[in-house]
């Protein structure tokens, strides 16, 4: 079920290959590109006969926003148990998001200032992925931090059944995350919404949150017009383990992994080959005993590597080299090990510590990087939600000191309008401070 990858005689490190979409078209980009245009020029009308095309959904542009009763209600029709552990989530990640926040700052050296403003986002938009499926712990991941930064608006949209509804689990956790507007919407029509407004839905400044490959696309679309976080990609899950770490729990670990669905990377890399023989070996006693059991199969077929290694170190750099989204660190000396972690998206330590503690308690988020792209950014944060404004301001004599160099710079590049915006300044004794 996992395929085997003997990289002991290999340098370091091993290359480990993403399943791909094997006779599949790169993307429907042609029809994203349809869907975001009509949006952008007949707005509800679009939207509302897109929502009864994809989502079988009939609504009128009243019933596109949720109203605030319906949420209310949801929050009575869901288990309080779910309300619990939603709020509990919400307190735990506020915490995180609040140690996130850069601070702005202003330094004054003689007659020169320099520092930033910090300033959040007036609206941004929240995709949430419904479906099959709801998601109501990644309302809690994107809404959260954009609530600690400050931004003003938070808006959020899922993919209504064919009722014409969004799972009562979605909107009792938009009650608990404070979010401000639900929309009845979903796909790349919500994404062009989002970016461009409708004569219902105002614009946004940022779009976040997961979606399918018509999301993915709509999102790089739109990307220029609006922000976006990064591409959301299918899961990830890399287990570094040695004999310490019981077989079986490694093998449930690969198996919730698995869950997600197709074109994930499920990986476990060992310097033990017996390790590597008794997880495979738990593996399948897992799956056959799983509630979807082919289709979890079929998801470690497709994606399942069990990679031996010489060593720790030979681990940690095939690790790194792969930059999962999820690193799991199952092995005598785990917590000493994360100076060697340069890439991955989230980081659990220990036999302890899988992967839904982050999903859903332990207060990281886990909106993060997948696709080797935590080799450059890092998981949604509050950070995200905030723009540094740069503050400079001079009195005539710091520029009078500062004017050679700006003459000498402009002069090489050829732009003398620069220099004499400074020279015409020097002279008139006027102070800007």
């Amino acid at each position: 079920m996992l395929e085997l990858i003997d990289g002991r005689d290999q340098g370091a490190p091993v290359h480990i290959a993403r399943p791909t979409p094997a006779g599949r078209a790169a993307g429907p980009d042609a029809d994203v590109k349809t869907i975001v245009d009509d949006v952008r020029l007949r707005g509800d009308a679009a939207v509302l006969a897109l929502t009864e095309r994809f989502d079988h959904a009939r609504l009128t542009p009243e019933k596109l926003r949720v109203e605030p009763e319906v949420i209310a209600h949801a929050v009575k029709l869901v288990r309080p148990e779910l309300i619990d552990a939603l709020k509990s989530l919400d307190a735990r990640l506020s915490r995180t998001c609040e140690r996130q926040l850069p601070s702005g700052w202003m330094e004054r050296s003689g007659s020169e200032l320099v520092g930033e403003l910090i300033r959040p986002f007036r609206r941004v938009g929240i995709y949430t992925p419904g479906g099959r499926a709801a998601y109501p712990s990644s309302v809690i991941m994107a809404a959260v931090p954009a609530r600690v930064a400050g931004v003003g608006t938070v808006a959020l949209c899922s993919p209504p059944d064919g009722r014409g509804e969004i799972a009562e689990a979605v909107l009792a956790a938009c009650s608990v995350a404070g979010i401000d507007e639900v929309y009845r919407m979903g796909g790349a029509q919500a994404i062009a919404a989002f970016a461009y407004g409708t004569e219902t839905v105002r614009p946004v400044e940022k779009i976040v949150g997961p979606g399918n490959t018509y999301v993915t696309l709509a999102k790089r679309r739109v990307r220029g017009w609006v922000g976006v976080d990064a591409e959301a990609g299918p899961t990830e899950l890399v287990v570094i383990a040695d004999g310490t770490a019981a077989p079986e729990v490694a093998a449930a670990d690969l198996v919730a992994q698995a869950e997600h669905g197709p074109l994930g990377a499920h990986v476990l890399i060992t310097w033990e080959p017996e390790v590597a023989e008794a997880v495979m070996t738990h593996l399948e006693l897992a799956v056959a005993r799983h509630e979807r059991s082919e289709d979890v199969e079929n998801a470690l077929i497709e994606g399942g590597r069990a990679v031996l290694v010489r060593d720790l170190a030979h681990a940690m750099d095939t690790a790194n080299a792969f930059a999962p989204e999820h690193l799991q660190l199952m092995f005598a000396g785990a917590l000493d090990a994360l100076d060697g972690v340069r890439n991955a998206g989230a980081v659990f330590v220990g036999p302890d510590s899988p992967v839904p503690v982050g999903d859903y308690a332990g207060g990281t988020n886990h909106i993060l990087p997948t696709g080797g792209s935590a080799r450059w950014s890092s998981g949604l944060g509050a950070q995200d939600f905030v723009k540094r404004i740069y503050v400079s301001g001079v009195e005539p004599q710091a520029l009078a000191q500062l004017a050679p160099h700006i003459d000498a710079l402009a002069e090489a590049e050829g732009l003398p309008g620069h220099a004499r915006a400074v020279r015409a300044r020097l002279g008139s004794g006027k102070g800007l401070l």
